[in-house]
């Protein structure tokens, strides 16, 4: 049986899976060969929702 507190910490690594990602992803963008195709999805916005979730969650995770 999974605990709430498997599953904060569960879900915690799936925001730091998600920060690393847009992260990589923000740089790739950044570096592209054809400036003028700039790209659609907002990495830089998905990296910090992601962050401000990690924290909220690490938190939420040590007190239960």
């Amino acid at each position: 049986m999974i605990t709430v507190k498997e599953w904060l910490w569960g879900a915690d690594g799936a925001a730091l899976s998600l920060v690393i990602l847009a992260g990589f992803a923000e740089w790739r963008r950044q570096r592209r060969r054809d400036l003028d195709a700039p790209g659609w999805v907002p990495w830089r916005g998905l990296q910090a929702a992601g962050f401000f979730a990690m924290l909220l969650l690490t938190v939420l995770a040590l007190r239960a």
